[in-house]
């Protein structure tokens, strides 16, 4: 049985295309995924994202367990604000990459929806270490993402807040919305964590005020050309957040956190592989699992693929052998049998 939002009627109404979606039954597309990806690039559009998950942090030790169970450094973390954070296992190979934020009664991580019933497992095995701290699903909300260069415009006019001093990463409430400035495509924007029991009446809100719904498609295609990374595809079990290229999320300075020591080695030892651009040639477009070559040696596999609306051309992110992915480099890919000619680029194709 397929899970689904508060909006699912919505959707429907709006004529949404339905997909199952980790667990989740969840509009993929509405007008078109090209249509949806160009309002955000140029204007303004709005997700329903209450697939994530939502956990809640309480307790005198949630700081200390935080620290412990993420690599970034969260007694950075100014009250009301967020930061992106990665959970790993021993081996250094990521749980999942995440958003803590700390809020004034509570702290809050989001998780991918793909991966809510493994970290909320996890994070409660953690805190067993921990006196005083309690994980649980925060439930009573749902989320939504408002995403474009008219975001805040169109945010402050609907629900009728100023919101021109919100730094990006930072948090305030608003009438029992939690509303951050964040967001998962490259644009300025803003998601929004509603209680259920009137997330639809903000939703219809937006809508009516002429903001262009957008499914999971244009949600794709906007992080891609953004170079950031959907778990599953670019971050695994296997898969460390320095191969990844999150460096800078791994605090090693911070003290003690689970995976530091394997990751201490790896950063001395040397990556086995890097997260890269790929920008072929021609109209084929990579898909996952493609194999990329040098010559005749196998040097590497897509992780993502797709068009580009915005640069109007095929743009992928593979994991390649350290030495193959250096900038410029030309590689192949094979697409359907048939190879390609690349360039390996920096893995972030749109910058707003």
């Amino acid at each position: 049985m397929l899970k689904t939002t508060p909006l699912i009627e919505e959707h429907k109404k709006l004529g949404a295309k339905v997909v199952p979606f980790a667990g989740w039954e969840m509009p993929v597309s509405y007008k078109g995924i090209i249509a949806e990806h160009n309002a955000v690039r140029t204007s303004v559009g709005i997700f329903d994202i209450g697939h994530m998950g939502l956990i809640k942090v309480v307790g005198d030790g949630a700081f200390d367990f935080l620290q412990k169970v993420t690599t970034n450094d969260v007694s950075k973390l100014a009250l009301n604000q967020c930061q992106y954070s990665i959970l790993c296992n021993e081996a250094g190979g990521a749980i999942d990459d995440v958003l803590v934020y700390k809020m004034p009664m509570y702290c809050l991580v989001v998780c991918n929806a793909s991966n809510f019933d493994k970290v909320i497992s996890w994070l409660s095995f953690q805190a067993k270490s921990f006196n005083n701290v309690s994980v649980g699903h925060y439930n009573e909300y749902s989320s939504l993402a408002l995403q474009g260069p008219r975001a805040e415009e169109l945010a402050s006019k609907v629900l009728n807040v100023n919101l021109s001093d919100l730094k990006r990463n930072r948090t305030l409430w608003w009438r029992d919305i939690i509303i951050s400035r964040t967001g998962y495509t490259g644009e300025d924007g803003f998601e929004l964590m509603v209680s259920k029991k009137e997330v639809v009446k903000i939703w219809q809100m937006f809508i009516e005020a002429g903001v262009e719904p957008c499914g999971l498609g244009a949600r794709d295609t906007l992080r891609l050309e953004a170079g950031l990374p959907l778990y599953g595809h670019e971050y695994d079990e296997e898969t460390t957040p320095l191969e990844a290229g999150y460096s800078w999320a791994v605090k090693f300075d911070k003290g003690s956190f689970v995976g530091k020591e394997a990751l201490l080695k790896e950063k001395e030892s040397g990556l086995k592989k890097k997260l890269v651009g790929l920008a072929p040639e021609g109209r084929q477009i990579p898909r996952a699992g493609d194999n990329v070559f040098t010559g005749e040696d196998l040097i590497g596999k897509v992780t993502s693929g797709t068009f580009s609306p915005t640069l109007k051309k095929a743009v992928a992110l593979a994991y390649l052998n350290p030495q193959e992915g250096q900038l410029g480099n030309s590689v192949e890919i094979e697409i359907r049998g048939k190879r390609i000619p690349a360039k390996v680029v920096a893995k972030t194709f749109y910058k707003r």
